[in-house]
């Protein structure tokens, strides 16, 4: 199938870091006028940040759509106390913007409008999907460990007025757990925990003790300690019959990997993009093998 302009939308997922209030600001201000589709916003990592607020996030979320954009409101992934559930009930009680449901309650509370489902929903197959479609979901986010010969067959058994998103570009977030790593690294209280993590805007790399690249870590969320990087598998992704193909904010690179995206679907060769400094790239699940692992296209 040729790359046309209209062949795929690109998305912007949420932003998984905690960054100072005018970096935040200045970051989606970039995407506005980006060539960006759909921009979700919200915070669904750790309900303690605080530098932008739930109207915060409805405010922004309102400039980008008056900037053109198709905004989607992220839910969290890991609800923890009868005060994030209120929050998440209040979010979906909104009707001004779709939701990105990224666990059950979420879903529940929607009560059947239409809501895309989260990578961390994992659907690994058909009825999975079916039971997604019957809930509500015009949209699912493949899983991010999903290899290309499982996600080809997923795709071919969703329902049929199911979109595709598929993940392509930024460190994944491979695990949640009560526990928050970040405030733990310091030897800090997840209450107390002077909100370290906006320090580390692409959050704290774990080596092995050789050195080695293993893991990252994000408040709650254990990542991936490369960024995946399938941007060169974009033309493939789409034949497969993916319709969005989305990039996961990271300090540098965002913008980059967005713009090598639009020169795809234009036609046009894509410039190479970096991840920040002292990160590496993967793309070994895709290929079906270990994650951490980068395999490079043919020329």
């Amino acid at each position: 199938m040729e790359i046309t302009p209209n062949t795929f939308q690109i998305s912007v997922g949420p932003l998984l870091y905690y960054w100072p209030r005018q970096r935040t600001l200045d970051f989606y201000a970039d995407l506005a006028d980006s060539p960006a589709d759909i921009l979700y916003v919200g915070e669904t990592v750790c309900s303690r940040r605080h530098e932008l607020r739930a109207d915060d996030w409805m405010d922004l979320a309102r400039d980008l759509r008056a900037a053109g954009k198709t905004v989607v409101l992220s839910g969290r992934t890991l609800i923890e106390t009868g005060a994030e559930a209120h929050a998440l009930k209040k979010l979906c009680d909104q009707d001004d913007f779709m939701i990105e449901a990224g666990e059950l309650g979420a879903m529940r509370h929607l009560a059947g409008r239409a809501f895309v489902a989260g990578p961390h929903v994992n659907a690994y197959h058909g009825g999975t999907l079916q039971w997604l479609a019957s809930l509500g979901a015009v949209r699912f986010v493949a899983p991010l460990e999903m290899d290309g010969s499982t996600l080809a067959r997923l795709l071919e058994e969703r329902p049929v007025d199911m979109a595709a998103e598929v993940m392509v570009w930024g460190r994944m977030a491979l695990a949640f757990s009560a526990r928050c790593f970040t405030a733990r690294h310091f030897r800090l209280k997840k209450d107390d925990c002077g909100f370290r993590c906006i320090e580390h805007p692409d959050g704290l790399d774990m080596r092995t003790r050789e050195s080695r690249e293993f893991l990252g870590i994000n408040g709650i969320q254990v990542q991936s300690a490369a960024c995946l990087d399938l941007l060169a598998q974009a033309p493939e992704l789409v034949r497969m019959g993916v319709e969005v193909l989305r990039v996961s904010p990271q300090s540098t690179g965002t913008l980059e990997a967005v713009a090598a995206l639009d020169a795809t679907r234009r036609g046009d060769k894509p410039k190479a993009v970096l991840p920040p400094a002292g990160i590496g790239r993967c793309n070994g699940y895709y290929h079906g093998r270990s994650g951490i692992e980068l395999l490079e296209a043919a020329a």
